[in-house]
């Protein structure tokens, strides 16, 4: 009992250093940009709005959202990430891997060609329904057979359901060109160009999804001691995978409908976390879901500011940093599943 209070007590000032760090990154993306505001000018918009001040209109219309987006879609990414790589038992793993960027990119490629879709609103409900419906195929398929869905049967049917939803999409954008040059602005993974009630939409599905995610916590930490001793402690380790599962396309869905498919930040996040909290899902998931907002943040600043006057999109940042992590991740024998 002192053990715990003693881990609790750090562990909630992190929480507390997080949600100041979240708080930093907030002011940051709303006053950095191509026309820098201060504090003081961004307090003022957000609490004294005035309609006839050009400051106040790039804050309320511009970098509100924009920010908004930043924080919704990290921490959906955040916390699908945590929680696929607890499901799974697979440190390697992140949202993509049970289709859900390949679903959302058929469908948002559908609604371009076939009903002309041209701007980022649009695409959200493409994008949302096609995560969906992939997610729960790949599930669908994992579950066939006397065992269900293990790790394994959902890795490799997501690893084949995204194969044979990539190689339609490529079909299509083949031959459209038209179709393509809409298309690869959504592929790369922005914030910009979102407004309120696009976002706020999405809203519901997320609060679904988070509360899912913290539903399943005290289930992965069983799932993580292996289906045996889950089943011994009580676990039904069926409804326990199909919680998690779940909450990740539920989450995983919402952060591509918000701002397209974004790589690395559910894999490297729950990593980083994992390191400040341990193995405990009641914590690990929190501290996701606060390093993915701040993460996703930052480096759209960093994006705005190396580039002027044009900007580098957070999804190509995201993948720079990412991709020599992932190469760490992958040549630590330490993270290889048993």
């Amino acid at each position: 009992m002192q053990h715990d209070r003693a881990r609790t007590i750090p562990l909630a000032t992190g929480i507390v250093v997080l949600l100041a760090a979240l708080a930093g990154a907030v002011i940051l993306s709303i006053a950095v940009g191509s026309r820098g505001l201060s504090p003081a000018t961004v307090l003022t918009a957000l609490t004294h709005y005035d309609p006839a001040n050009f400051d106040h209109v790039v804050v309320h219309d511009l970098r509100l959202p924009r920010t908004l987006a930043g924080i919704l879609a990290g921490i959906a990414l955040g916390l699908s990430g945590a929680i696929i790589q607890g499901a799974t038992r697979n440190p390697l793993a992140d949202p993509g891997l049970l289709g859900v960027n390949a679903g959302a990119a058929l469908f948002v490629v559908l609604g371009i060609s076939m009903l002309g879709l041209t701007t980022v609103t649009g695409y959200v409900w493409f994008g949302f329904a096609g995560a969906a419906a992939a997610g729960a195929l790949v599930y669908g398929i994992g579950a066939l057979g006397r065992v269900g869905a293990t790790p394994m049967k959902l890795a490799l049917a997501g690893a084949a359901v995204t194969a044979a939803l990539q190689s339609v999409t490529s079909g299509l954008l083949l031959t459209d060109t038209t179709t393509f040059d809409q298309y690869r602005f959504w592929q790369v993974g922005a914030l910009t160009e979102r407004d309120l009630p696009t976002l706020m939409q999405a809203v519901p599905f997320l609060a679904v999804g988070v509360a899912l995610a913290f539903i399943s916590a005290r289930m992965l930490n069983a799932l993580a001691l292996g289906e045996d001793v889950a089943r011994a402690l009580g676990q039904n380790v069926a409804v326990a995978r199909a919680t998690a599962a779940l909450a990740v396309i539920v989450l995983s869905g919402a952060a591509t409908a918000i701002a397209g498919p974004i790589a690395f930040v559910g894999l490297i996040v729950p990593h980083a976390a994992r390191l400040l909290t341990g193995p405990d899902h009641r914590w690990l998931l929190p501290y996701a879901a606060l390093l993915a907002p701040i993460l996703l943040l930052v480096a759209d600043v960093v994006g705005r500011v190396i580039a002027r006057p044009a900007e580098v999109q957070v999804g190509v940042l995201t993948a720079v940093l990412g991709a020599p992590i992932f190469i760490a991740l992958v040549r630590r024998r330490k993270l290889v599943s048993a």
